[in-house]
């Protein structure tokens, strides 16, 4: 497994991660969260592998990372959240907040079908992890971020982790360092009438109510 160290990357390093990623291939790097598995959304193979990697079942859906709200409206319809999706985001964002919007239909900018598992929705968070961000800014696009370990074992908090559950299956890995709180990240679900809470996290219930005025599910 190639490894690279997220504090002493040079620009060669990174021009090697970037020409990995959209050649399809998949890596391990650390977030905001966890350490997740990092692929080109919009390349099939590439998010098969994800699944392959991880052995995880057909249907459950990956969510992304974006480095703006130019970004997220590349690949997300918000006509209908628009105003909800700006509020949080200017709250919560960059954060380990991921908000499920319905996925835009745009031909030119269609994620695979694979990270969406056909349900036409599109889990997206801005993470303030700085290399990721930086990781996601340099590729220009939207970038992977399920999490780097075997389905149904535990997340992955360091470099460690991430080798002893996915060797010798994933080929490349950003070293971050062991992460404090590798906690999953607080998904909230706007393609409802109302927002609803999936999964909370490190944004509570209690701060997502405040920011809606209430209105949550």
């Amino acid at each position: 497994m190639l490894t690279f160290d997220a504090a002493n990357l040079s620009d060669r390093d990174l021009d090697q991660i970037l020409s990995f990623l959209r050649s399809g291939g998949v890596i391990g790097f650390p977030t905001d969260t966890a350490y997740g598995l990092g692929a080109d959304p919009f390349q099939d193979s590439a998010v098969r592998k994800i699944f392959e990697i991880k052995g995880r079942p057909d249907g459950k859906p990956i969510l992304v990372l974006v480095d703006s709200m130019e970004m997220l409206n590349r690949i997300v319809d918000t006509s209908r959240v628009s105003s909800i999706a700006s509020l949080l985001a200017g709250r919560f964002w960059p954060g380990p907040l991921t908000m499920i919007f319905p996925a835009r239909k745009s031909e030119s900018e269609n994620v695979s079908r694979l990270v969406t598992a056909g349900t036409g929705t599109i889990g997206v968070r801005w993470p303030a992890a700085e290399f990721a961000t930086r990781l996601v800014r340099a590729l220009g696009r939207p970038l992977t971020a399920t999490s780097a370990n075997k389905s149904g074992q535990p997340s992955t908090a360091s470099a460690e982790d991430v080798r002893a559950q996915l060797s010798p299956d994933l080929e490349m890995l950003i070293d971050g360092g062991v992460l404090t709180s590798p906690l999953g990240s607080t998904i909230l679900d706007l393609t409802q009438e109302r927002p609803v809470i999936v999964r909370e996290g490190p944004v509570s219930r209690v701060a997502l109510a405040e920011a809606l005025n209430g209105n949550i599910r």
